[in-house]
């Protein structure tokens, strides 16, 4: 179904010249399977090789290009000695070295008396200038093969810029005069060239400028990127709506009897988030909403009113979280909440033996399990729902749009509400979200305790764990965090078996140990153990991130914290500060610290806005690692850079509306264009869903 005309760009790597198997392999894993995402591969910066007739104006570990004329090979004694060989440029003395050599190829390359022009870095060697393994070694005549500019690839090991270049040269050769999409209005106030223009000169850079996501070039670029997919998201939202669903209405006497028995008052927030959900499942259509919330402000009480609605209503609610520690402490707490509901609540996970399983997919088939609390194991053929009405799926930020609708497919036009304790920024949220509606609970319970949060050198361990030691002879409970589970001989990292080890030495079977390599029943029992009491201490990789709720633990200890992102600190934070203690987090970090280190660690200190963590982490490290990107199923972005080209999301926001207001189907002549562009950023399933009707 993909157009003709860009085939050539969805061929395999191995069609490009001089790149056999061996570079092919090494390409694909970092740029991608095929010569469009060579192309998409850009350059990050540039390296200037000005041309120097005379080394009298070279500065020291300057790079540069000059011709020489070769005067004498200096043979080594050894392999291990250094090949030296004498020059003349322009009256000055330059010595080129080679350390790991093949003689003939340097013969070859450099002969006695012939001039060549070479390109590399000089450095100062005594009274003479010294180029150690020249970047270039060409003939007068073939002056053209070294560039002026020339531009740097982000790289991975075995890809040397040199073959990033080639492949990336042979690849645009593979690109075709594309029908233009944009509108001509917007190009011309702009100044904006074509899409081909762009990703040429996106690739041959000739100034510091037209490397920056700021060039010309490059902004289009991003705004195409990000135009396909706001129209994907559109598509998908046009979809969902066009879908005739079910109005939920109940009649709210399961809510109220809830409210009426918690032991504290909603927040406003969480009134107004409530009614908006409500409000939204009452439609003919299908809900899709994403609840934003900051640790501790009461998303689950949210989500579970939401189930009730849907109870009420004489539907099945399911809700989904991604770990085991976390779908087992939910089951416990709505257990406990709708004990005198009278409402069935059952847990499904990969760890139920066959008999027992089989038991709850019977009552999840009959509707006698009204709410059905679960894992991934929601999702596998044989969980068959009698009418489910609603999925609530939990701290699942690291699907994409095909993901979050899977769970949707068991019932007929479910309404899907996806909660998230990981604050995401404006710009990644109308990003990765923008096919769903948004409710945001922005306070907090009057319960939470503000967290009291230092900052201390590694150096200060033993003073730390002194007054660990008061803190536990009063009662307390603390979590402390390591980043490693086992050290390893290429990491001098904390690990958590080591420190776990050393405390337990301290507190003598008061410390638990809880890792993502443990089985599950091992994790459930240390668990127990820390909420029971029996243990004082757990000591715990981020597996503890989310989720985890010990309203006793009250002193959240992070080792290495300079390791870690903002959102990450802040979710580990999150853990304390939800019993009536005073709640105390303390970062230690280790030498040397980062500039970028430095920054994290004082806006922790700072702010416990989960908001503001979120809008600083996304410029500290940028989209992909705030979200999690490299080992989820979100899409990656090649093209935007959103620190720097973030202005141009509202504007394609606005411009993918209208197109699928006035164009649903893309049919008219621009639309069959942007269809194009749609498959160039492999939106296929968009595309199919528009032609399905």
């Amino acid at each position: 179904m993909r157009p003709p005309i860009l085939n050539s760009l969805f061929s395999c790597i191995e069609t490009l010249n001089g790149i056999g198997p061996k570079w092919s392999k090494l390409l694909k894993n970092l740029c991608g399977p095929t010569v469009l995402s060579v192309i998409f591969h850009l350059p990050d910066h540039i390296l200037h090789r000005p041309y120097l007739a005379d080394l009298k104006s070279a500065q020291d570990k300057m790079l540069l290009t000059t011709k020489v004329t070769v005067s004498q090979h200096k043979k080594p004694f050894s392999k291990r000695h250094p090949y030296r060989i004498i020059c003349e440029a322009s009256g000055s003395y330059l010595e080129v070295v080679f350390f790991n050599y093949h003689k003939d190829y340097i013969i070859e390359q450099l002969p006695i008396g012939e001039t060549r022009l070479i390109s590399g870095q000089v450095e100062r060697y005594g009274e003479h200038w010294q180029m150690s393994h020249p970047d270039y070694i060409v003939r007068e005549n073939e002056a053209w093969k070294i560039p002026i500019y020339e531009p740097i690839y982000p790289l991975t090991q075995g890809v040397s810029n040199k073959l990033m270049n080639r492949a990336a040269k042979e690849a645009l050769k593979h690109l075709p005069n594309l029908p233009e999409w944009l509108d001509d209005t917007l190009l011309k106030r702009e100044g904006w060239p074509s899409f081909k223009e762009a990703l040429f000169q996106a690739h041959h850079p000739q100034n510091e400028i037209d490397i920056s996501p700021l060039s010309k070039a490059r902004q289009r670029l991003a705004y195409d990127e990000l135009l396909a997919n706001q129209l994907a998201l559109a598509l998908a939202r046009t979809r969902m709506k066009k879908q005739t669903g079910i109005s939920i209405k109940g009649n709210e006497a399961l809510r109220k009897k809830l409210l009426s028995h918690l032991p504290f008052e909603l927040t406003n927030a969480q009134k107004r988030v409530i009614t908006e959900i409500e409000t939204d499942m009452q439609t003919p259509y299908r809900m899709l909403r994403l609840l934003q919330g900051d640790v501790g402000s009461g998303k689950t009480i949210v989500g579970l009113v939401a189930l009730l609605n849907a109870v009420e209503a004489g539907y099945q609610g399911a809700l989904m979280a991604p770990t085991d520690i976390l779908v087992r402490q939910h089951y416990s707490k709505i257990s406990d909440l709708c004990s005198q509901l009278g409402v069935s609540i059952v847990l499904l996970t990969g760890r139920e033996k066959e008999k027992k399983r089989q038991e709850i997919l019977s009552q999840i088939a009959d509707g006698e399990a009204q709410i059905i609390i679960g894992t991934h194991a929601l999702f596998t053929e044989n969980v068959i729902f009698k009418n489910l009405g609603l999925a609530v799926i939990d701290e699942q930020h690291r699907f994409g749009v095909e993901q979050r609708l899977a769970l949707t497919q068991k019932g007929n036009a479910v309404d899907v509400l996806v909660m998230t304790a990981t604050p995401i920024p404006r710009t990644l949220a109308l990003t990765y979200y923008g096919d769903m509606d948004l409710s945001q609970i922005d306070e907090k319970p009057p319960t939470r305790k503000p967290i009291d949060t230092r900052v201390l050198s590694v150096k200060k361990m033993e003073a730390v764990i002194e007054k660990l030691q008061h803190a536990l002879a009063e009662g307390k409970q603390a979590y402390w965090v390591c980043p490693l589970i086992e050290e390893t001989e290429k990491s001098d990292l904390a690990n958590a078996t080591a420190r776990f080890e050393k405390l337990n030495s301290v507190f003598p079977e008061r410390v638990g140990l809880i890792h993502g390599k443990m089985q599950g029943d091992e994790k459930d029992a240390v668990m127990q153990k820390f909420l029971q009491k029996e243990t004082s201490i757990l000591v715990a990789t981020t597996v503890i991130e989310v989720g985890v709720d010990v309203p006793n633990a009250s002193i959240m200890i992070i080792e290495q914290a300079e390791r870690f992102g903002l959102s990450q600190l802040h979710q580990l934070r999150g853990r304390i500060g939800r019993g009536a203690e005073k709640s105390t987090c303390l970062l230690l970090y280790d030498y040397p610290l980062s500039d970028t280190a430095k920054k994290r660690l004082n806006i922790m200190r700072s702010t416990e806005n989960g908001f503001l963590i979120a809008e600083e982490d996304l410029k500290l490290r940028g989209a992909g690692e705030v979200l999690g990107t490299r080992q989820s199923g979100l899409e990656t972005f090649l093209l935007t850079n959103f620190d720097l080209q973030n202005e141009l999301l509202p504007i394609v926001r606005r411009e993918a509306v209208q197109i699928i207001q006035s164009d649903p189907c893309l049919t008219s002549p621009r639309g069959e264009k942007l269809k194009t562009l749609l498959y160039l950023f492999n939106k296929d399933k968009e595309i199919q869903t528009i032609k399905a009707g």
